[in-house]
């Protein structure tokens, strides 16, 4: 499991690269202490949510279930709320596991729209984390409007509040389609904090070339945040939380993705495989 990790981790930044045109990036801060146009997805993903990978992913206990359809779309189509999910809970055991002095949530996907479209502040607050020693939260947004549709909308973009400095930052890989849902989800997030948040467009973050890859750019830009910038520096220094002049790899990104997933799956089948008795072998 260590050198499964050790790979990964090796890979954590393969698919952000500086842009070829880049020049000086506009400097953005957040203190630290210790990161519609698109084409409609609902005929695409009603298909039933059948055939669950087995086994699970994760080597010791059960990742989120991804489905056939899942992966599916995480190699060709638009990503699923589960797909999303799956990568939060990636980067929580595999990245922020070893920061335990880091205080920052990925909020789910499910819990992004709970907070949207629930106005009971008192109940939305009860069900989603306790947020009163967290610096920083992580939330997919997705411009789905109707309620009762499941899997609805056609765009993903990332909201990153920094509770600390009172500011949420928004990165949306399509000019800006989803910032009035952003803008909502801050300001509901702002309630249950009973904290003011100033909201702040990106106007400089990356932007996908098609219709499709806004999960992606959603997924990539989520971890380039968290380990390159909110990670690496030290309680009290400033930071630049641009991502102008950096390019997604979206290509990349899906084959890595799926890559990680199937090493955890094999992973998880060697040691079902494997007598409880038997010594570690070196690869």
């Amino acid at each position: 499991m260590t050198m499964l990790r050790e790979r990964i981790t090796r890979r954590l930044n393969d698919s952000v690269s500086p842009h070829p045109h880049s020049s000086r990036p506009r400097s953005y801060t957040s203190s630290h202490s210790p990161i519609r146009k698109t084409r409609p997805r609902t005929q695409r993903l009603r298909r039933s949510r059948r055939k669950q990978l087995s086994p699970s992913p994760s080597p010791t206990q059960p990742y989120l279930s991804l489905t056939y359809e899942d992966v599916k779309a995480l190699k060709h189509d638009w990503l699923t709320d589960n797909n999303i999910a799956f990568w939060e809970e990636f980067l929580e055991r595999e990245v922020l596991s070893t920061y335990p002095q880091a205080h920052i949530v990925l909020l789910r996907p499910s819990m992004t729209f709970l907070l949207m479209k629930n106005k009971d502040t008192e109940m939305v607050r009860s069900a989603l984390p306790d947020f009163r020693q967290i610096t920083h939260i992580f939330l997919p947004v997705n411009d789905n409007r109707n309620v009762s549709q499941a899997e609805g909308g056609s765009h993903w973009s990332l909201l990153l509040v920094s509770i600390i400095d009172g500011v949420a930052f928004h990165y949306d890989s399509m000019e800006g389609s989803n910032n009035t849902e952003a803008w909502e989800a801050s300001k509901r997030l702002a309630s249950v904090l009973n904290k003011n948040l100033r909201f702040h467009v990106l106007p400089d973050s990356p932007q996908q070339e098609n219709g499709s890859d806004c999960g992606v750019f959603v997924c990539i830009i989520m971890r380039h945040l968290l380990v390159k910038r909110l990670l690496s520096v030290n309680a009290g220094e400033k930071i630049s939380m641009s991502m102008a002049h950096k390019a997604i790899d979206s290509i990349g990104a899906r084959k890595e993705m799926v890559k990680i997933i199937e090493n955890l799956r094999k992973e998880a089948e060697r040691r079902r495989l494997t007598p409880s008795g038997t010594p570690p072998r070196i690869e």
